[in-house]
This record gives C-alpha cells, structure tokens and sequence, in this order.
C-alpha cells in the first residue's frame, strides 16, 4: 500500500469565492512569497484523479490554513479533513491542527482528534511565534503527544521567524524553509526532546531539508570538547545518545519537497536508512501535474529494494493500523 504522507488541503470555506482558476500568492512583512492558493486546494476530486493514475491509495491529508493556527481554524481543518475521510473511504487520513502554543483548550481538541477522529498524527511548523521547537514553551506540547501516541509531522513554517535575509528571489521558500528543518532537526535532538520522550516519534518533512549533506558537518560539531564549547550552557548542550541513535529510532523522514527530484533522494539514502524514508509528494503545491507524481512513483520503485521500502515499506512507523489499499 503506497501512502502520500505529505499532502495538502485547504478547507473550502476559507478559499476566495471568486478565485476561479487563479493563483493568489500572500507575502509576509519583509516582502517574502509565504504562501499560493489554487483551485486545486479544495478539489478532492481531482486529488482522486492524481492518485488512481500514479497508483497511491492513500493520502495523509494537512491543511496549510491549520498549521499553529487559532482553535476556530484549526477545528474547521480537522471536521474538513474527516469529512473527506467519510466522503472518500480509504482514501485519505486525516491529521490533527492544533496550536502546539494553544494551551488547555488547544489540547482538548487533540484529544478530540485522536479519541473521536482516530487522527494518527498532529501537524505543526517548523518554527512559530518567534520560537523554535527545542523552546520550553513546546515542552507541554511534546508531552500530550506522547501520552496521546500521536506522531508530530514537522511541516517547514510557512512564514520564517525571520525573513530579512530572505528578501528576494524567493529564497525564503526555496531554501530558507529548507533551512529551518534542519535547524529543527539539531534543535530538538540537542535540547533532549527524546530523551524526555523516548517513545515521541516525529515525522520531518523534505528529507529534513537536505539535512543528509550536512550530517558529516553536524556530526563533528557534537564533539562539544574538540570545538571548545563543552562548558558552555547553550552551546555545549547534547543529548545523552549519539546524534544518529534518534534519526534512526525517533525520527522519519519524507520524500516531499524538492519538486519529484531524484537526486534528492538519492542523495538522501547516502546518510539516512531507506528504513526512515517514507514517500511523499507536497501535492499540490509543488507537484500540481499527475504525470509528475506518476513518474516520481515509478522513479522510486527504479531504485529496488530502497525504492519499495520508502513506498510501501515503512508505512507502519507512522500509521499503527494502516488502512486498507483501495
């Protein structure tokens, strides 16, 4: 059974009536693109189409509009994502939208999804409110995860803390996103996010950020002692496990975000177990054409046995009870 575990929606109700077929891009502060609407946001149906013709079952469906977002949205995203559950059966799964910063009432409605949804999963961003993820305040947030048994997907945010170096070219999502994952990554390892919460398991996407290139890199600077930096409160920090143990037993890793790019991959599974890999498109935001998504699915059972796992293979680190191909 071949899952997508990075594909978008946006509720109907909070698209533009009149948008048609155009595309809408909204910019942050500083002048940086954060993010575009389409029609094919909220047609369902054409995201069947995408999936018969590229042969995915099943797609693991977040919302953009519900990413850390106030509890008003986040509760429209999860009855929408349940509704295509009902609508299309065995096609999609739902991901639960709750503010990670939204304290008891936010909570609750985690709780609500995993109890009465039967949601897998919760979908955050990657940076947030001028925090990142190793901040305390996310502290009660990986905690309720961990008692619920929800996996975290760590979607890149859609508007960085800071975007002033971003300021053209459209570098903010092109590799600042990129950027912030990675920075995720090392944050929430060296601050012992797992080692506070062994059994946390968290879903990175786009192969985060490309982090395989910089692993050699990564890896060097936990020597604290080599680098100088072993006294230092901040700087010194580590976690009580080498860097790898929690990429490999906490963490898994997408295949969304470098636009159906092989070489990506490829590059990837140098680093990274194809054990950790799970497929995923960024459909369809960054892959809005069937033909693509078709040839990334056949690309990706091109490379064998690696192939296969990151298809069908590793769907069980994230879905404890997979639903049935269609």
């Amino acid at each position: 059974m071949i899952v997508d575990f990075q594909h978008h929606f946006t509720p109907h109700e909070l698209m533009p009536k009149d948008l048609g077929r155009r595309k809408i891009v909204s910019y942050d502060e500083h002048g940086a693109p954060s993010f575009i609407l389409h029609w094919m946001l909220f047609d369902l149906d054409e995201h069947i189409r995408m999936m018969d013709e590229a042969g995915i079952d099943v797609a693991f469906l977040t919302s953009a509009a519900g990413m850390c977002a106030d509890l008003d949205k986040s509760r429209l995203c999860n009855a929408s994502a349940k509704k295509a559950e009902r609508d299309y059966p065995g096609r999609f799964i739902g991901a639960a939208h709750a503010n990670p910063l939204g304290g008891a009432e936010a909570f609750r409605e985690l709780g609500r999804c995993k109890r009465e949804f039967g949601f897998p999963g919760v979908v955050i961003t990657s940076e947030t409110n001028d925090l990142y993820l190793d901040a305390p305040e996310f502290e009660p947030f990986w905690a309720e995860c961990a008692k619920l048994d929800l996996f975290v997907f760590v979607h890149p945010a859609l508007k960085l803390n800071q975007t002033q170096q971003f300021d053209g070219y459209d570098t903010a999502r092109s590799v600042g996103r990129e950027f912030s994952l990675v920075m995720a990554t090392i944050r929430m390892i060296n601050a012992g996010v797992f080692d506070r919460h062994p059994n946390l398991t968290i879903h990175m996407s786009h192969l985060g950020g490309g982090l395989s290139a910089l692993l050699g890199r990564i890896r060097s600077y936990q020597d604290k002692d080599f680098w100088g930096t072993l006294g230092n409160a901040r700087h010194g920090m580590k976690p009580k496990k080498e860097f790898d143990y929690y990429l490999q037993n906490n963490m898994v890793f997408d295949t969304a975000g470098f636009c159906g790019a092989m070489g990506a991959v490829k590059g990837a599974l140098i680093e990274i177990p194809a054990s950790r890999i799970v497929f995923a498109t960024d459909y369809p935001q960054e892959i809005r054409e069937r033909a693509a998504v078709r040839d990334f699915v056949k690309e990706l059972r091109a490379l064998g046995k690696d192939g296969e796992a990151i298809l069908s293979g590793n769907v069980d680190k994230l879905l404890k009870q997979p639903a049935k191909a269609a």
